[in-house]
């Protein structure tokens, strides 16, 4: 008896701490966010990719390394990683650019509908079942992001599309991380994401114009933003090997949270009526799917 509640107290306490890894994570995504969209007030969206892909790159390339990952490997030639090459650009440029242009709270709402979109994506893809009650709340989902984006009233902004955009680039990046060769780890896997910036930025400075020279204060918002996204991505890679998934995927919803008051603290954002019912929408039908997920595989 003392065994098993030894393993019970042991599987809580990996659980719990999986938790807390997450909610850091959330936290530092948030206020990676932050100090994108602060930088980007001087420097352009591109020139901000490629700083920030490649200084990105250089912090993951000596994470992998500490920990003996194999950067230069043939699978990454492989059409899985490939397609999440192409994926990953998508995700972080279009919601880069979101996070320029509109409300931070707005951005981060709608790119909480990426685990939505990844559990109907695997159905639809992979052939994973999906009962009628998380088609469901995955439905409500996108009625949620419709609430936020409001296309045809009068407070729709063409420019909420891109963070949609960027949305789907990171669901798109996450279903083929599923299909990615299992010798590839997650950090080697980082290091190609944040390289992909590199000449994702070029293009973009290039179709857009000369690049800017950062002031003392737009350098140390790109530099924290890097810090801060590097770490954050490292909790999150631990928090989902140390906790069950089912239980610490959940508190991925934080970051809603953490960029609300960091909207409203930095940028004087006022969400309105319609972000918030939206948000709180996408939010439930999240949480639903993953129960509701987790019960099935319990059964």
């Amino acid at each position: 008896m003392r065994n098993n509640k030894g393993a019970c107290g042991g599987y809580m306490k990996d659980n719990l701490r999986g938790s807390l890894l997450m909610i850091a994570a959330m936290a530092g995504f948030a206020v990676e966010d932050m100090f994108l969209k602060i930088a980007a007030r001087q420097v352009p969206v591109g020139q901000i990719l490629m700083i920030f892909g490649a200084a990105g790159m250089l912090g993951f390339a000596l994470l992998a390394k500490s920990q003996g990952a194999r950067l230069l490997h043939p699978a990454i030639l492989t059409p899985a990683i490939l397609t999440r090459a192409g994926f990953e650009v998508m995700g972080r440029l279009f919601y880069t650019l979101a996070i320029a242009l509109t409300p931070l709270s707005s951005a981060s709402a709608i790119l909480q509908a990426t685990p939505l979109v990844v559990v109907a994506g695997a159905a639809l893809i992979f052939g994973e079942k999906v009962g009628w009650r998380r088609w469901s709340a995955i439905m409500v989902g996108f009625v949620g992001v419709m609430v936020v984006l409001r296309p045809g009233l009068s407070g729709f902004t063409p420019l909420s599309i891109l963070a949609v955009l960027g949305m789907l680039g990171f669901a798109g990046r996450d279903l083929a991380t599923r299909a990615a060769p299992p010798v590839l780890s997650n950090l080697t896997l980082g290091v190609y994401g944040f390289a992909m910036m590199v000449p994702t930025g070029a293009v973009l400075l290039a179709w857009t114009g000369g690049a800017a020279w950062p002031d003392a204060p737009t350098s140390f918002a790109l530099g924290a933003a890097t810090l801060f996204g590097v770490a954050a991505y490292y909790a999150l890679t631990a928090a989902m090997r140390v906790g069950e998934v089912s239980v610490v995927t959940p508190f991925r919803y934080t970051r809603l949270v953490f960029a609300l008051f960091l909207g409203t603290l930095i940028f004087a954002e006022r969400p309105d009526a319609a972000t918030l019912l939206g948000s709180g929408i996408i939010v439930a039908s999240g949480i639903y799917t993953l129960l509701r997920g987790r019960k099935r595989s319990a059964r």
